[in-house]
């Protein structure tokens, strides 16, 4: 089969296309063909060689995929048959004609969604889920800061935050991109490169704060956050775009409000190898197959396309696999609102 490929660590211009052997489905998984992968943050930072794959995972980039199930391994329960087209949670492998997954971790094509859309879905609206319902407990009602609002995490938790009839407020580094967070459905929107947006959320919220904080930035961030945060508020780490160091009275500040911080990363919440089955092992090996089937129930019906869909998934642009090392340096620049979708060939 075809797929990305790069030699050693470095920029976009590293990638290439390459024949490697097919991956055969073992205990439990299945074998996908890929139609359409997307692109994420994760991809570009296992490029330059700050994010390896979880141990046992695909080398190969790519997060999530869309396509057709063509055959299974052994100890599969029955849940799909080939020719489903189905999309599926990665911990790698994706950007290739071919993937093995978990058969827990994969959902069914909306019937009205193209492989290109649903490829849109799985990494970034399942973070977003995570975020807001496994980790942060949205209630209704809560206003929620987001980070990055045009993002692909973005554009989804603007909109499941308004399906759990909660306020969105974002932040993003254009007007067309405020504009773009608007039509979703932010309730607000403040450029970070042209104003203070703790100021701007405390003018919204009426000097209260946000109840909820989803933050892929990180340190440069902190002080803002926190004076924007409302008193025993949750904010929520999942990237560190600016990197992760902070000086200062943070913890006096923080403790002053009486706030929870929370980390996650969806990517290393991998099956466990080991033998020794503890209660901690087995809820880390179902913890994916338990939020993916959670979202599956909760959201997945009411994503669509077409007038007027409740949920959306948002594709910026589509690129040939032949042309990853464009797709990748389009999102080193930050040229997307939503996602960047590769499209596999035939």
């Amino acid at each position: 089969m075809l797929a990305v490929h790069f030699d050693c660590p470095g920029g976009p211009e590293n990638l290439y296309v390459k024949e490697v052997l097919k991956p055969h489905p073992g205990e439990g998984e299945v074998l996908v063909k890929v139609s359409a992968s997307a692109l994420n943050r994760a991809d570009l930072l296992q490029r330059r060689g700050k994010y390896p794959p979880p141990k046992g995972a695909s080398e190969i980039l790519g997060l999530e995929a869309a396509g057709t199930v063509v055959e299974f391994g052994g100890g599969c329960e029955g849940r799909w048959r080939v020719g489903d087209a189905v999309m599926a949670l990665l911990s790698g492998g994706g950007h290739a004609q071919y993937v093995t997954v978990p058969e827990g971790h994969l959902m069914p094509v909306p019937a009205d969604m193209t492989f290109a859309q649903a490829a849109a879905i799985p990494e970034a609206w399942l973070t977003a889920f995570q975020l807001l319902h496994f980790v942060g407990k949205i209630e209704e009602g809560e206003t929620v800061l987001i980070h990055a609002g045009a993002s692909g995490v973005g554009v989804a938790a603007i909109q499941l935050v308004r399906l759990a009839k909660a306020i969105p407020i974002v932040t993003a580094g254009t007007q067309e991109k405020l504009d773009a967070t608007a039509n979703l459905g932010a309730a607000a929107g403040f450029n970070y490169k042209t104003e203070d947006f703790s100021e701007k959320v405390l003018a919204f919220t009426q000097g209260s704060g946000v109840d909820i904080i989803l933050d892929c930035v990180g340190g440069s961030y902190w002080e803002k956050n926190l004076n924007c945060l409302k008193t025993d508020g949750r904010w929520i780490i999942y990237g560190l775009l600016s990197g992760g160091e902070v000086h200062g009275d943070f913890l006096a500040r923080l403790l002053a409000k009486r706030g929870s911080i929370h980390t996650s990363l969806l990517r290393s919440r991998e099956k466990e190898a080991s033998l020794g089955i503890t209660v901690e092992t087995l809820f880390l090996r179902q913890y994916k197959e338990r939020l993916v089937g959670a979202f599956t129930r909760t959201v997945l019906p009411h994503l669509r396309v077409g007038a007027c869909p409740r949920l959306r998934p948002l594709v910026h642009s589509i690129y040939p696999l032949h042309r990853i090392a464009e797709a990748h340096a389009a999102m080193e620049e930050n040229r997307n609102i939503g996602k960047i979708v590769i499209e596999m060939p035939p």
